[in-house]
């Protein structure tokens, strides 16, 4: 053997050992990290409780609200046109303020109204003095006919004459009663008390009776009346049920049933009452249109404003009412957090009634005194365990703990 196999196969003999060396290394970390796991905890810890609030489903009378969509229009609502031609000469009211039956409102220029009055009283004077000599011809001659004295047939020139200025001076004191009611249009006044409007004539127009707009308009907004549409399905429901609310003097008595409630959420302090509704069913919409009458003693409503009626048509016995915060829709269905006995969640479906004041009726799918979340469904589903709270009541009163917590205590 010669030395370079020697060598050769030393060297072979050293990187085996190494190797060898190596692998045994390997295994002992291998073995190391199994062990290291073994000795690590079991299962990860379960989740805590998922915090949520829950009400009870009550059950009670629950009053069945109809609502509809209206505005507000005065009692009267008065056009204020000029009656005769002429020039504005003033403007005796303020805009939007509120005028008394008889107030003057525009001051039309009289002067060619005075003096075709004064021309037609000379008229009437005229008359009268004509009628008066044909009078006296008729005294006259009378006695004159019997004597002979006098032909009959100036006795009857005398008796037509007589007859002639008396329809003359009733032509012109009806002359005269007309000049005088012209002369008095030339003072516009309000023909009833309420809130006038913004004048669409200013001093220095020129006014007539044809004109298209009126010179103002009044309205009477102590009681305001609604006008609402109703349509002609709900109209046939509840039709009998008026007509005989009127006949009892219910529907239209002081103490009304309508309740009124604003644009912005507020409900009007008042409540209203029925008033005859329209004649007839309008085939473009297919409704009817019905009013409603309520007080405005500080004539804070006006004329045009929108506003929602609302009157309680009928009474659900022993209704399942929840929060209307704890009902869920999703994709056209209704869901509910119920939580059981043992704090589990339990998601059903439900079929939902009519809503009133914060409330929904449940018609199928709950029982009552169970409990539902009202705060945190959305943190929930089914089969979570959680930490029920008990809604605060309405009087502010705190959220009654869970059992777990009241143990804590």
């Amino acid at each position: 053997m010669t030395g370079f196999e020697s060598h050769g196969r030393l060297r072979s003999a050293r990187l085996g050992a190494a190797d060898g060396g190596s692998m045994q290394a390997r295994l002992g970390f291998t073995l190391a990290l199994v062990l290291l796991a073994a000795c690590g905890p079991g299962e990860p810890p379960a989740p805590p409780p998922v915090d949520v609030v829950v009400a009870p489903v009550e059950q009670r009378d629950v009053p069945v609200v109809s609502e509809w969509l209206g505005t507000t229009e005065g009692q009267v609502d008065a056009e204020i046109r000029a009656q005769v031609t002429g020039i504005i000469l003033a403007r005796k009211y303020l805009e939007g303020t509120v005028v008394a039956e008889g107030d003057l409102l525009f001051q039309i220029d009289p002067r060619p109204y005075r003096a075709a009055y004064d021309q037609a009283r000379g008229e009437l004077a005229r008359a009268e003095a004509s009628l008066g000599k044909s009078e006296l011809d008729v005294a006259r001659y009378t006695p004159l006919v019997a004597e002979g004295a006098v032909s009959r047939q100036e006795l009857d020139n005398a008796l037509q004459a007589r007859d002639a200025g008396r329809a003359a001076v009733e032509a012109s004191r009806a002359a005269v009663e007309a000049a005088r009611i012209n002369l008095e249009f030339t003072d516009v006044r309000s023909p009833i008390s309420g809130i006038a409007g913004v004048a669409n004539a200013q001093v220095g127009d020129l006014v007539a009776p044809a004109d298209r707009d009126p010179l103002t308009r009044v309205s009477q907004v102590d009681p305001i009346r609604v006008a609402f549409p109703v349509s002609e399905r709900e109209y046939l429901k509840f039709a009998d049920r008026f007509r005989l609310a009127v006949q009892e003097k219910q529907f239209r008595g002081d103490s009304g049933g309508l309740e009124l409630v604003l644009t912005d959420g507020s409900v009007w302090p008042h409540r209203g009452r029925g008033v005859p509704a329209g004649l007839g069913v309008d085939p473009k919409t297919g409704t009817i249109l019905a009013r409603g009458e309520f007080p405005n003693p500080d004539q804070v409503l006006r004329p045009g404003l929108y506003a929602r009626v609302r009157v309680v048509t009928d009474e659900i016995k022993g209704a399942l009412v929840v929060p209307q915060r704890a009902v869920a829709e999703i994709q056209g269905t209704y869901q509910i957090a119920v939580v059981g006995p043992d704090d589990k969640v339990s998601m059903r479906v439900v079929e939902m009634g009519p809503r009133y004041e914060s409330g929904w009726v449940v018609q199928k799918g709950l029982q009552p005194g169970e409990r539902v979340v009202v705060e945190g469904i959305q943190k929930v589903r089914d089969g979570v365990q959680v930490a029920p709270r008990t809604a605060a009541a309405p009087g502010g009163a705190p959220a009654e703990p869970s059992r777990e917590e009241s143990g804590r205590g």
